[in-house]
């Protein structure tokens, strides 16, 4: 596996591959990778050639520049894991290098109103930011094909609308979630929760299935206003939204008619912000 600190040396490496027609992938990270990280991996492995992992705390989609500073950074555990999984290079920047300086930086694309919604409105700027930095390594790598989890829902859907922007001919394969045994999401902040908190966590995932298993049989409104409730009786737990929403364009489900449907949640567990969402078709 190999390492690249710099965009010229990633793309002199994949020069010589992409004139032999191989197909490239991208899985785009910030590190403090586990299984559901290696999921995208082997999914990568089943559509390209050559799988390229990025690992870049991206600093311009940090709304909180403590949650920045304290964003866990185990290179040796990440780099360690890539080997296994198969990984053919890992692009490991540092900020200099994707944002150097006295370069014109100004970004500001038109995301669509979804941008606002949901974690748009407690993380302001944030999808600016990501697609700031996707776009960077997308010219770095020029990817056929780019890899995402389904846990960050609404990123994907900000990173396809900035490739209809910019009209990047990039296939985003949106990898499901991949969750622990009783059911909570797999993220990379829940390093952070203490044994109360990885147990009122749960929660998350529990109201989120409800919704599922009950979607026939409940109106939207009840099934919000139960999986809700859910919420009441777990102290440390602040709920920030909880919404069943169409799957295009976030706004709020108006029929469970509607052609695609999501769940979607997000709670601060102690002092750890957490999100999830479960599809519903």
């Amino acid at each position: 596996m190999e390492v690249f600190k710099t965009k010229e040396a990633l793309k002199a490496y994949l020069k010589p591959l992409k004139a032999e027609g191989k197909k490239v992938a991208i899985v785009p990270t910030m590190g403090a990778l586990h299984n559901g990280h290696i999921s995208l991996i082997k999914l990568a492995q089943e559509n390209a050639d050559v799988i390229i992992c990025s690992i870049f705390v991206n600093p311009t989609q940090f709304t909180d520049p403590k949650d920045l500073e304290k964003y866990p950074r185990p290179i040796e555990h990440d780099l360690a894991m890539l080997d296994d999984a198969g990984c053919n290079g890992v692009f490991m920047p540092d900020v200099d290098e994707m944002y150097p300086s006295g370069a014109d930086e100004d970004w500001q694309i038109d995301l669509g109103k979804a941008e606002f919604l949901l974690e748009g409105e407690f993380r302001k700027g944030h999808y600016q930011g990501v697609t700031q930095i996707v776009k960077k390594l997308f010219d770095a790598v020029e990817p056929d094909v780019a890899m995402f989890g389904q846990k960050d829902f609404q990123q994907v859907l900000m990173i396809k609308n900035m490739l209809t922007h910019f009209k990047l001919p990039i296939i985003i394969i949106t990898c499901p979630i991949i969750r622990e045994e009783d059911g909570l999401a797999m993220s990379s902040r829940n390093i952070h929760l203490s044994d109360t908190d990885r147990k009122n966590a749960l929660v998350l995932s529990k109201s989120l299935q409800f919704v599922v298993d009950n979607f026939n049989s409940l109106s939207i409104k009840q099934l919000e206003d139960k999986a809700k409730s859910f919420y009441d009786t777990i102290e440390g737990v602040e709920l920030d939204y909880f919404t069943i929403a169409n799957g295009s364009t976030l706004e709020p489900a108006a029929s469970k008619d509607e052609k695609s449907l999501v769940v979607l949640v997000a709670a601060k567990v102690g002092s750890t912000r957490l999100i999830d969402n479960m599809i519903i078709k």
